[in-house]
C-alpha cells in the first residue's frame, strides 16, 4: 500500500508559539491518531504536547513529561496518552511495553523520543521533529504518513 507523505515546516520564536502550534494540531486529532515526537533534550517536545493537550480541551494545561512513569493519561475531548520513551533503549516490540493498546486504542497517543520505536512506528502517523535554531526559536517539521495525517497538515497549513 502506498501511503501519502506530506511535510509542513513551521518556525516558532517562543515556548508559547510552540504550544500554539501544538494546540492547532490538537484541535484536529481524533481517536486512533498517533503523533511521534523527536528532537534533542530541551528542544520543546513537552511544550508541544502541552499545546496538543490544550487543543484537545485537557483542563490541566501544565502537562509534564512522564519520564519516570512512562505514560500519563489525560481526559479531554478524547483521552490523551502521553508516552515518554527517553529512559528506554530501542524496542524489540511494542508488546514488550504493552503499548499496542495505546497506539491502536480509543484515544490519541503522543510519543516523546519516538526514535526509540524504530521499526515499530505505526504506518499511519504524524512525525514531529523539533530542532533548535536559536535561544528560544525552534524549527518544527511535521511529516504526515498516511492520508488522514496528510489531511490534518493541510488543515493546519490553511489556518495560518
Amino acid at each position: 500500500m502506498i501511503l501519502a507523505v506530506k511535510t509542513l515546516l513551521r518556525v516558532t520564536d517562543a515556548p508559547e508559539a510552540t504550544r500554539d502550534l501544538g494546540a492547532d494540531l490538537g484541535r484536529w486529532l481524533e481517536p486512533g491518531d498517533v503523533v511521534c515526537l523527536d528532537g534533542e533534550l530541551g528542544s520543546g517536545k513537552t511544550c508541544f504536547v502541552q499545546g496538543i493537550a490544550r487543543g484537545l480541551g485537557v483542563e490541566d494545561r501544565w502537562i509534564t513529561s512522564p519520564t519516570f512513569t512512562l505514560v500519563n493519561e489525560y481526559e479531554g475531548r478524547y483521552p490523551l496518552y502521553h508516552v515518554d520513551l527517553y529512559r528506554l533503549g530501542p524496542l524489540r516490540s511494542l508488546r514488550d511495553l504493552g503499548m499496542e493498546d495505546l497506539l491502536y486504542g480509543k484515544g490519541i497517543t503522543v510519543v516523546e523520543w519516538a526514535d526509540r520505536l524504530g521499526e515499530e512506528r505505526p504506518d499511519e502517523r504524524l512525525d514531529v521533529r523539533l530542532e533548535w535554531t536559536g535561544l528560544s526559536e525552534r524549527r518544527v517539521i511535521l511529516t504526515a504518513h498516511g492520508i488522514r495525517a496528510a489531511g490534518i497538515l493541510e488543515r493546519i497549513a490553511g489556518e495560518r
